[in-house]
């Protein structure tokens, strides 16, 4: 077994320089029956702006605070010891800016077997150990509560969880051997892999206290005081301790390879094999069945070491970089201070997707919106939905009924557009037709005032001819969304010539207040998104069209790691609108895209697809395979996935050249904000760089020195 205490950490603890430190502050509280509890308080004193985190500095203070504590301890000066965070935040875990500058193989192994050597000392202090964890938990700050004998937990608490696999790594400080061994094996699978990979869930506090991950949960406003007098009631032996979730001798032997089995199935059918972490999750919470602490703490080591060395760990963070940091921050974005105030919105037409917009501007925004339609039954069918929907939150707890009925109210319909007189902002979700969408902008422009928004939430027209006719044409801007409006977190703010800073600091501050990230992006064809899909979708059509059986294209692109294969993402967003998109970027491009026809003949089938019980696809229907037409030179899984890796590097690397967007984070952010393209792949160009289409296609690469780990 690894002795933690014969290792030099000093190489690890010397190249931490410039860490932000979480100071451990110690002070003695008398306990009510007698004797003394030491609580420990993390706290970095950046107020509530900048949460406590774990790096190799903070440790370093920690571990000598925990060895004081041990040796009055042995001299009897103190019956326990409690850790505690500064208010509303325990800590957030490690330090992941300095886990990803100090990941050398060497610097990766000591950054694991530090952590361990140091929240492994809550277990061997010689007297009971206490976690009072009152805030904002995540990751590490998990494992100093696990490695604590008890735990209390603040019901007021933000979040807690197990975020580590979301960045390709894994519990690495003990989380993956103690977390099973106390809340059973099917319990830890869904705090540790599936959380995780559900866009990062966080647990509530009831959620966590009824997992067992915590003994007893207090409200905020004593949570201290309750806590140490609950502590006090376990020292003397008044209160018990119940821990009914820790797995006994069958869950172990029969439950416990059944669970991992399944997750194992479950994880390759829906998101394949490419991502590491949490098949590496897998495996060691399959291997703590043994409940050897010592020995999961080395497989910890070992795991940890490998992942935070590899390409999949850099990605993420360089991803976790652009959605925490850039996203807040976009390039290009105005002076928010030119923003105008939105006190009225309108919303031009009253389709699915026009009443999802009506609905989330209502409800972020808090401001009258108005939707009209060609007829009053189309209107009251948009109010319909939108009022159901409503109901719907209520009904989930999601909403009180005050807030309901004040949602409800404000959202009005009508034929009369006259009313979008006073609207600040109007935004159009009609037909994506040219001729369309310009007849709406010249209806609705004589009636709403001069300085009044106009946004367009097309896919792939020309923002700039959509509103060719208008006399205000620097109030004009894309906005689009991406379905589901409520879930999906991206806009492409499309900003042409003419569209003034006013306007486009206006569209940056509304999607804020939406709750969405904002890329600004030029109007050219597909705008960012759309545009790289259908370089995909292509390929996918070429491929099948030359006789490729649907599984072999679907299977292709599994190295990536997208979420889903290329015919499944058409089957999502709509056979007929992934057909007009492909038709749009051929007729702007017809040299660089690919034209099927038989793309648009299965968008005239009922039913195209056969898929399975996880909604993959499987292969293409009887129905669908008669009416096509397919070509005798198959190609393999390796041409397919080539080919969209060069199709993409030089299709990116001419949209940089073209100035759609500011610069390759943006196209990345783009693509796993509104495309779902995964973390741990850290967007589209740090994979382009890796796998070398970069260099293949225009002899260089996008990021320099390129986003990938150091390799072991």
């Amino acid at each position: 077994m690894t002795d933690y205490t014969k290792i030099d950490f000093s190489p690890l603890i010397d190249a931490a320089e410039g860490e932000v430190v979480t100071h451990s502050f110690v002070r003695d509280l008398a306990l009510p029956s007698g004797g003394t509890l030491a609580l420990i308080t993390l706290d970095n004193g950046a107020d509530y702006t900048r949460p406590n985190t774990l790096g190799p500095l903070t440790l370093h203070e920690l571990n000598g605070v925990l060895d004081a504590q041990a040796a009055r301890a042995a001299a009897g000066e103190i019956q326990a010891v409690a850790i505690t965070g500064k208010q509303f935040i325990f800590a957030a875990g490690a330090d992941l800016s300095k886990v990803s500058t100090l990941a050398t193989e060497q610097n990766a192994r000591l950054m694991a077997q530090y952590g361990h050597h140091v929240l492994g000392k809550f277990r061997g202090l010689g007297v009971p150990t206490f976690a009072f964890v009152n805030g904002l938990a995540l990751g590490g700050a998990m494992e100093i509560a696990l490695n604590c004998d008890y735990r209390t937990l603040d019901s007021s608490t933000a979040a807690l969880a197990f975020p580590e696999v979301f960045l390709g790594i894994i519990p690495g400080w003990g989380g993956a051997t103690l977390v099973p061994n106390l809340v059973g094996i099917e319990r830890a699978i869904e705090i540790i892999v599936s959380n995780p990979l559900k866009n990062n869930r966080m647990l509530k506090p009831e959620q966590a206290l009824e997992a067992g991950l915590f003994d007893v949960m207090f409200g905020a406003a004593s949570f201290l005081e309750q806590s140490v007098r609950w502590a006090d009631r376990v020292l003397t032996g008044e209160q018990k301790v119940d821990r009914p979730h820790v797995p006994g001798k069958t869950e172990r032997l029969i439950k416990w390879p059944a669970a991992i089995k399944i997750a194992r199935d479950t994880l390759k059918a829906r998101i394949g094999s490419a991502a590491k972490s949490p098949y590496v999750a897998l495996e060691l919470l399959s291997a703590a069945k043994d409940n050897n602490i010592e020995r999961g703490f080395e497989r910890e080591d070992e795991a940890l070491t490998e992942l935070i060395s590899g390409d999949q760990f850099h990605a993420s963070i360089y991803a976790f970089d652009l959605v925490q940091k850039r996203a807040k921050r976009p390039a290009g974005a105005p002076d928010r201070k030119l923003a105008q105030p939105v006190q009225k919105v309108g919303v031009i037409g009253a389709g699915l997707m026009a009443s999802q917009f009506a609905l989330l501007f209502a409800r972020k925004l808090r401001v009258p919106v108005l939707i009209t339609d060609i007829d009053q039954a189309r209107v009251d069918k948009g109010l319909d939905y939108i009022r159901g929907e409503i109901d719907k939150m209520m009904a989930k707890g999601r909403l009180t009924s005050d807030d309901a009925n004040q949602l409800k109210g404000l959202v009005q319909g009508t034929t009369d557009k006259s009313l979008y007189a006073d609207c600040d902002w109007v935004i159009e979700a009609v037909f994506e037709e040219l001729g369309v969408k310009q007849q709406v902008f010249a209806e609705i422009e004589p009636i709403i005032s001069d300085t009044a928004i106009l946004a367009t939430n097309t896919s792939s027209l020309s923002v700039e001819e959509i509103g060719v006719n208008l006399r205000h044409p620097e109030r004009l801007l894309g906005f689009h969304f991406f379905n589901p409006v409520a879930v999906m977190p991206l806009i492409e703010v499309v900003k042409v010539p003419s569209t003034d800073d006013a306007a486009l600091a206006t569209a940056m501050e509304v999607a804020k207040r939406l709750g969405k990230s904002a890329v600004i992006t030029a109007d050219r064809p597909g705008f960012v998104v759309n545009r790289l899909l259908a370089k995909v979708m292509g390929e996918a059509a070429r491929a099948l069209d030359e006789g490729t059986p649907m599984p072999v294209v679907e299977r292709a692109l599994a190295p990536i790691g997208l979420p889903m294969g290329p015919f499944e993402l058409i089957d999502l967003v709509g056979w007929k609108v992934a057909a007009h998109v492909q038709d749009t970027m051929v007729h702007a491009f017809p040299e660089r895209f690919y034209a099927s026809t038989n793309l648009h003949a299965i968008a005239e089938l009922t039913d195209p697809l056969i898929k399975n019980k996880h909604g993959k696809v499987e292969d293409l229907s009887r129905e669908a395979k008669k009416a096509l037409a397919f070509g005798n030179s198959a190609v393999t899984e390796d041409v397919i996935l080539r080919r969209v890796e060069d199709e993409l590097a030089g299709e990116i690397k001419i949209m940089l050249d073209e100035g759609v967007v500011a610069a390759a984070e943006d196209i990345d952010l783009c693509l796993i904000l509104g495309a779902g393209w995964p973390f741990q792949a850290g967007g589209a160009t740090p994979y382009l760089d890796r796998v070398g289409a970069s260099e293949r296609v225009f002899g260089s690469t996008f990021h320099d020195p390129r986003i990938a780990g150091t390799g072991l």
